[in-house]
């Protein structure tokens, strides 16, 4: 994980037990990143129950942070994604964003990360099973990515996604939100096997119900072929043929 040195004077947590204290503690070691400020970590990671619980002591729940978070998302897995897939349009790169920051997916990197330990909870939404609850795995993952941003910066934040987001956006986790010929143009290109083509090789059946027969050539061979309704859908099944082609191989 990103290593991040510890500040010469941290903010002070705001009442918390030894044995919270200790999570939290034990946590920054686990990541490598040692907040400045202790207490904005703390509020990446208190539930508004908490502070309803609390109201004579200074707390603040993770809703602004949250807020933050979002947009620092947003911002740092396009960028990656812009600079990953140059081949993507505007509209499959949209795709693959939703995918990432998504709340299933937020909830899978809050639970590799064993957030649902540090949540500082009320205790009705304790025993509710608040602390396992998707929606709020998913704020709390945006609002400790909003807390990191005011601590550490933008770069700081990018590294930490480096460890945990986008290796599965290279292993090809949310590549099925992209459809056969986009998925077909990311392994040529990512292989370096060469030029991909498509053909529509024959044309049949009367007008009110055509049909398309379409080849993928990969350097000029033939990779695939397909049928369709459309040449667009025909385009399509010639990727996947190619693709499951691919697969055969490895």
């Amino acid at each position: 994980m990103y290593k991040s040195s510890k500040g010469k004077k941290q903010k002070k947590w705001n009442e918390l037990t030894k044995a919270q204290q200790d999570i939290f503690a034990q946590f920054q070691k686990s990541v490598g990143i040692f907040f400045e400020s202790e207490q904005l970590l703390q509020q990446a990671f208190t539930h508004s129950s908490y502070v309803n619980e609390h109201r004579g002591l200074p707390y603040e729940d993770n809703e602004r942070l949250e807020f933050l978070g979002d947009a620092v998302l947003e911002l740092t897995v396009s960028k990656y994604l812009f600079l990953k897939h140059p081949t993507l349009s505007e509209g499959q790169l949209t795709k693959m964003r939703a995918a990432i920051v998504c709340e299933p997916s937020l909830v899978q990197f809050a639970n590799e990360l064993d957030f649902g330990n540090l949540v500082l909870l009320g205790k009705g939404e304790e025993l509710s099973g608040g602390r396992e609850r998707p929606a709020l795995l998913a704020d709390v993952f945006e609002a400790f990515v909003g807390a990191l941003y005011l601590d550490k910066g933008l770069d700081v934040v990018f590294s930490f996604l480096k460890e945990v987001v986008f290796p599965k956006i290279d292993e090809g986790a949310f590549s099925h939100v992209m459809d056969y010929k986009s998925q077909l143009q990311e392994v040529v290109q990512r292989d370096g096997h060469g030029k991909l083509d498509y053909e529509i090789i024959e044309e049949r059946g009367p007008a009110h119900n055509r049909e398309f027969i379409s080849v993928v050539l990969l350097n000029d061979k033939r990779a695939g072929k397909g049928f369709g309704r459309t040449k667009k859908e025909a385009e399509q099944n010639a990727a996947k043929m190619a693709l499951g082609a691919f697969e055969q191989k490895k």
